[in-house]
């Protein structure tokens, strides 16, 4: 039996009826409401595991209730059912903390699935709290990392907007997490990848809007330029953003002040601006796609992240790390890779630099029970690796996207890890490449 206790809210009472009925069969002990503002008061009461709530709702909506339970418990966890699915909504409960977002019509066997995981990694917090800030860090002793690092020191101290160029995987946002951390920055760190979200969506994001300023603003929305105000804010894929939003950004690098969608007066905003790319923003500015006078605004102090294939020599130190750290995330023995093994993984060039190397590692501790890794265990064998022409990158994506949405039963968030991508990028790419379940 689950033995967890479960707050359904829906202003249907069919839906709550029967969800009542299928958690209190898989042993889960349930209580139903018909609106946000009784699910607020049951849950201040205290006592429930996981929040299982519509979006739509008179009086208090999902997204609303969302935000009041994150004022009382920040990791509580909340899934969102909802008839009116859209990418805004999905993005937005994403950003605030959901755990996950199922349109309806649903199958139970997608809450159960949902909620064993939340509470299985429940289960784990306190041994996770430990290691969890030594998760995403910077690590190498090649000369070329280290020079990188010893350029982060000296900007860290000054005011002015980075550029991070190097390619996808490389940990551009770490190098601008650590320009943060070791600034005198007191502010949030604030992060969004401009290339996930479509040029409307991202408009609002950044700078926020005005409550009926377009269809679905349903209430004022506070940017992110204003959420980092005294912080950081990190553009990550900068060269992914439209004409219009380049002269916007242009404005806030000039005037140190924004306009949200529907205002009509400025707001002073003090934000750092940390930008990266994986692209030439030069041969961009030559071909017209990228404003040249934002490029000389952000191109103050460029960093350059080095691939992996350029630091050979930190390939076992970053091994050995995600060894112990999926080891120690999985409570399984440590485990070592052999000298063959890591002979493989050392010459292989890894285009997708180190998120490629995590993965592998990941998978290899999940699928070999042995303590010793050998070639034959590795999930991928890099020798035989062959990079695939760009023309057939776009099917070979979707058709990973299909399969691994087929595997997880169409949960978004489980999904979404495997690929190794976050739950709002996974969310645009469906949209993009029109990636729908049948039936």
């Amino acid at each position: 039996m689950a033995g967890e206790k479960i707050l359904v809210v829906d202003d249907e009472k069919s839906m709550c009826d029967w969800l009542e009925i299928a958690l209190k069969r898989e042993g889960y002990k349930v209580n139903t409401v018909q609106s946000g503002k009784e699910a607020l008061q049951l849950f201040k009461g205290g006592g429930y595991d996981a929040i299982i709530a519509d979006i739509r709702m008179p009086e208090l909506d999902g997204l609303s209730l969302l935000k009041r339970v994150r004022e009382i418990d920040p990791a509580s966890p909340v899934i969102f059912i909802t008839a009116y699915a859209s990418l805004e909504t999905a993005i937005e409960s994403v950003r605030l903390g959901a755990s996950d977002y199922i349109t309806k019509p649903f199958k139970f066997i997608q809450i159960k699935s949902r909620l064993k995981e939340i509470f299985q990694a429940g289960k784990a917090v306190e041994r996770r709290a430990e290691f969890r800030p030594k998760e995403r860090q910077l690590i190498g002793k090649s000369k070329i990392f280290t020079d990188v690092l010893k350029m982060v020191d000296k900007i860290a101290k000054t005011d002015s907007t980075v550029l991070v160029l190097g390619e996808s995987g490389t940990g551009k946002e770490l190098i601008a997490r650590e320009v943060h951390a070791k600034s005198p920055r007191r502010g949030e760190f604030v992060s969004i990848n401009c290339g996930a979200l479509p040029e409307t969506l991202l408009e609002s994001e950044l700078f926020g809007h005005k409550k009926g300023s377009f269809t679905d603003a349903y209430r004022d929305k506070e940017g992110l330029f204003k959420v980092a105000n005294g912080g950081s804010l990190f553009l990550d894929e900068i060269s992914e953003t439209s004409p219009g939003i380049q002269v916007k950004l242009l404005r806030v690098l000039q005037e140190k002040e924004i306009v949200p969608i529907g205002a009509t007066k400025p707001i002073t905003v003090d934000v750092r601006l940390i930008a990266s790319t994986n692209q030439d923003l030069r041969e961009l500015v030559k071909k017209g796609q990228f404003r040249e006078d934002l490029y000389f605004r952000i191109n103050v102090i460029p960093v350059r992240v080095p691939p992996l294939r350029e630091r050979k020599s930190d390939v076992k130190i970053l091994v050995d790390h995600f060894l112990k750290l999926y080891c120690r995330r999985f409570d399984l023995q440590l485990k070592r890779v052999s000298d063959e093994a890591l002979k493989i993984l050392t010459d292989y060039e890894w285009p997708g630099n180190i998120r490629e190397l995590e993965n592998v590692i990941e998978r290899a501790v999940v699928l070999h029970e042995g303590s010793v890794i050998g070639p034959e265990e590795l999930p991928i064998f890099p020798e035989r690796g062959v990079i695939a022409p760009k023309k057939s990158i776009k099917a070979a994506e979707i058709r990973r996207i299909a399969e691994v949405l087929e595997e997880t039963n169409w949960n978004k968030s489980k999904a979404a890890k495997i690929l190794g991508i976050h739950l709002s990028t996974l969310y645009r790419k469906m949209e993009t490449y029109g990636i729908r379940k049948e039936g």
